[in-house]
């Protein structure tokens, strides 16, 4: 499996130019904006063993690179840990033995089989700021949990970190926005809770909500995945169709959003020049047709994936979304002025749209995680018949 990405680079968290690191420079990567999908760089352990990325973990400006081959062990690239380290970036002793990982601007949370540890990344030198243990799966008689999930609560990105939830919930997995939480329950019930005063918690008002609180848009329909942006969440059922909710003022919803439909004609009008009339909006009966715009989606609406798709999995950045269907194929919408959405311009959608580099390369995209301003995907390489 290999990894790529593609989007905001101004740390050298995707890749840095090989001038960077042949002159040991440790300051921030010219290249700000990677547009074309990029190759990441891999590890070599010290016998000269290469190690496979297994999982990416993305922030700001950091990308922890998660190698589960072997003795499992992370890298660490972008900010604060020297662009000529490398191009996968800092092997890490303290996580030896890890099994997954969370990173932000001030926090690294590994987890352990037996603990979690929370390393204070905004000091000079790493420091262990805060630790729990936790009880290994083969002790817990109940089902095992993704992280930031563990048994009892959940893991926060900054303190206080741990936070109890109820065991009547159930909890399968947990996605953490900017200031609220998607949960999904073993059944497949949706609950959400945080700040709401963009739509983010999909109850259909703008209020917040302290305790979880289930979405009854999505009662009766059980759900696999949740994800979720700063604002915006997203959810897939059991047979691939994706919901969304929250925030869509650069298109992160996929539906018609005002701002970027404004930039895009614009932009439309100044490249024709100032002879150019401008589009009618009126049919050949004179009727006029308002398009409906969306900036705020308070209730989960269902997306529309054209041409008709199942979706695999899905994942949220800032304010940009990406979705693998099931024949591995990645779509993207949302904001894209770094290049994340993977089309190979800045430009930002509001609309689903297929990344056509990895069909081109006959790639197959199996997973996919992003930043806040960038995405990384997993491919393997197609079978051609």
């Amino acid at each position: 499996m290999r990894w790529f990405g593609f989007g905001f680079n101004a740390f050298g968290q995707i890749h840095a130019s090989e001038k960077v690191i042949k002159d040991g420079r440790s300051d921030v990567t010219k290249e700000v904006k990677v547009i074309h999908p990029t190759e990441l760089g891999k590890h070599v352990d010290t016998n000269g063993c290469c190690l496979q990325t297994s999982q990416i973990r993305a922030s700001w400006s950091r990308r922890a690179s998660l190698h589960l081959d072997g003795n499992s062990s992370m890298c660490l690239a972008g900010y604060g840990t020297g662009i000529s380290n490398g191009p996968c970036g800092i092997p890490m002793e303290e996580s030896h033995g890890c099994t997954d990982a969370h990173v932000n601007e001030s926090y690294l949370t590994l987890v352990f089989v037996d603990r979690i540890e929370c390393w204070n990344l905004q000091k000079e030198e790493n420091t262990l700021s805060w630790s729990m243990e936790i009880k290994p799966p083969s002790e817990s008689s109940e089902t095992p949990v993704n992280f930031p999930l563990v048994f009892g609560g959940y893991i926060a990105p900054k303190p206080p970190f741990y936070h109890p939830l109820s065991p009547q919930l159930k909890a399968r997995s947990l996605a953490l926005g900017a200031e609220h939480a998607i949960l999904l329950t073993a059944s497949g019930t949706v609950y959400t809770w945080g700040l709401g005063s963009h739509g983010q918690l999909g109850h259909g008002s703008l209020t917040s909500e302290e305790e979880p609180r289930a979405v009854e848009a999505l009662w009766g329909m059980p759900m696999s995945c949740v994800a979720t942006g700063g604002w915006h969440s997203v959810c897939l059922s059991d047979g691939g169709d994706l919901y969304v909710w929250g925030w869509n003022e650069s298109g992160q919803l996929g539906l018609p959003s005002r701002g970027l439909r404004k930039a895009l004609q614009q932009q439309s009008t100044q490249q024709a020049g100032p002879l150019c009339p401008a589009a009618s909006t009126a049919s050949p009966e004179g009727e006029k047709h308002e398009e409906v715009f969306i900036s705020i989606q308070a209730f989960p609406a269902l997306l529309d994936v054209t041409p008709s798709c199942e979706i695999k999995t899905a994942s949220c950045g800032s304010r940009h979304t990406a979705a693998v269907t099931t024949t591995g194929d990645l779509y993207t919408w949302g904001w894209g002025e770094y290049g994340q959405l993977g089309h190979q311009m800045l430009i930002s959608s509001d609309e689903p749209q297929c990344v056509e580099f990895f069909k081109e390369q006959q790639m197959r995209v199996v997973d996919v995680e992003c930043g806040a301003w960038n995405t990384f995907a997993a491919v393997i390489k197609e079978d051609v018949a």
